[in-house]
């Protein structure tokens, strides 16, 4: 286990170092001046011009900024936000808790309310329930997120008024109601899909289990259909859910971008896509190499939970 973590680790860096390098130079080639970014609106001397251009570095090869550039990201220093003229850093972890919660929430509930209707579509194989069920996660799964975000907010903000349209606040400030109000229809757009993928995966990872022999040797010694399909046929069908879980977890951050910015919720998506069109170059390096990084730990604890899940699996053997 130890050595396959390892070499999983040495991975991860390989990767990091690709895209740390990539993804410097492609931003600094980017169209637009960044003095000019950063002085917006303003009407800029050439001196004070020449003093921001030396600021950046801009007067140094593209490979000695580099290297300056990626001795600050090694020691915590991810540079200066052009739009917020803030340290890069500050702005990115007083948005982290909000996305890492919708994140959080809306993982667990895919897992809960996907596993469940899985099992009953795979129970009730050929059933009108199985029908219904899997058309709509069939359904669901092909819906993008942005398109459902835009029909929730037309059936309760723009119709019938129930719910507020935009925003977020944490319960300290706006209280628990409003909280609740606000967190609703971000949480269904993000967990809408994702249900739909537990459900398929479920449904037919159980549906393949339950054909095997152990499951019908089982029910011929008698034993109880809720201890056959929760002890044996759940145990044994999890492997691909540990999958799938794996694959949300390294894409919620990144897709909660177009969620964020529909329901104007202030989190590290709505960041992403402000700094991309800002043309936020400090922001946008920062946060491509935060979602490699978490990404790629979450592959990481997806083979590891292989192993938990099913002691059978040698993770080493299976990958050599």
């Amino acid at each position: 286990m130890l050595k396959y973590i390892l070499k999983r680790l040495g991975q991860t860096l390989i990767v990091i170092v690709i895209v740390v390098v990539a993804v410097f130079f492609l931003t600094s080639m980017l169209p637009g001046d960044p003095v000019y970014i950063i002085a917006g609106d303003a009407t800029l001397t050439p001196e004070e011009y020449d003093v921001v251009y030396k600021e950046l570095l801009l007067d140094k090869p593209i490979y000695e900024r580099f290297f300056i550039w990626l001795g600050n990201f090694i020691s915590g220093d991810f540079g200066r936000s052009y739009l917020y003229n803030v340290p890069v850093k500050d702005v990115i972890l007083s948005r982290v808790g909000i996305t890492v919660y919708f994140s959080v929430l809306s993982l667990i509930l895919s897992i809960i309310f996907g596993v469940l209707f899985g099992i009953i579509c795979a129970v009730n194989r050929g059933k009108v329930v199985d029908t219904i069920l899997t058309l709509v996660a069939n359904i669901a799964s092909c819906l993008p997120q942005f398109w459902i975000g835009l029909i929730l907010l037309f059936a309760f903000c723009i119709k019938h008024q129930i719910l507020p349209s935009l925003g977020f606040g944490w319960p300290g400030k706006v209280g628990w109601a409003t909280h609740i109000k606000t967190s609703i229809m971000p949480i269904v757009c993000l967990s809408f899909g994702s249900i739909a993928s537990y459900v398929r995966q479920t449904r037919s990872s159980m549906l393949e289990v339950i054909k095997q022999d152990f499951v019908r040797t089982a029910r011929s010694k008698g034993v109880p259909e809720k201890k056959v399909i929760f002890k044996h046929v759940m145990k044994n069908g999890l492997i691909p859910i540990v999958t799938i879980t794996g694959n949300r977890l390294a894409m919620l951050l990144g897709g909660s971008m177009f969620v964020e910015t529909v329901f104007n919720i202030p989190g590290l998506g709505a960041l992403m896509m402000k700094s991309v069109l800002g043309r936020d170059i400090p922001t946008i390096q920062a946060m491509v190499i935060l979602l490699t990084l978490v990404s790629c730990l979450a592959y990481i604890l997806t083979d590891v939970m292989y192993v938990i899940v099913d002691p059978r699996i040698s993770i080493v053997s299976r990958r050599e």
